[in-house]
This record gives structure tokens, C-alpha cells and sequence, in this order.
């Protein structure tokens, strides 16, 4: 069963995200928030429309919002749209 992009929900996938797929936040803010100078980025918030995002960029912290093809259903609509969006990212870069 997913849950519902509530607060908490937000946290427990920006965390995941952070903390073992810190390359794929880079990508969404380098392709999607079309930041193609940050080094590295941090993911805030996700909500329905999208996610929020802090990219490293010549040393400064530089906020940066992604939104979303589709308003999110829940968590785990959620967790197949990251997916898709790196494996889109990639494929475009190759």
C-alpha cells in the first residue's frame, strides 16, 4: 500500500534520496532544473507537483524547483516518476 505525499512522507524520500542516491538529485537539478553547472544538490521537499531542491553551484546553495509531468497520486507514483526521470535523464545524455 503507498501513502500519501503527507510531510512526513516527504521526509522519508528526501532522506532516501540524500542519503543513497545523491547522484540522482544531481541529475534532476543539472537536466530538469536546468542547473547544468551544479556540482552536487539536496533534495528538500516532494510534493504532488513536484520537488524542491538545493543545488551546489560555484559555492553557493542555489534553490531550484522541478515539477512533475503529472500530479502525483502517492508515494509510490512517486518513486516510479524518480525513476523514470533518471532513466530519461541518462538516456538523454548518451
Amino acid at each position: 500500500m503507498s501513502d500519501a505525499l503527507s510531510p512526513a512522507v516527504s521526509d522519508r524520500i528526501c532522506k532516501h534520496m540524500n542519503e543513497d542516491h545523491g547522484e540522482a538529485v544531481a541529475v534532476y537539478v543539472q537536466i530538469y532544473g536546468q542547473t547544468p553547472e551544479a556540482t552536487a544538490a539536496e533534495m528538500k521537499s516532494i510534493d504532488n507537483q513536484g520537488m524542491n531542491l538545493v543545488a551546489q553551484v560555484n559555492g553557493d546553495s542555489v534553490p531550484v524547483r522541478v515539477e512533475f509531468d503529472h500530479a502525483l497520486q502517492d508515494s509510490e507514483d512517486a518513486h516510479q516518476t524518480l525513476i523514470a526521470m533518471l532513466k530519461q535523464a541518462r538516456q538523454a545524455a548518451h
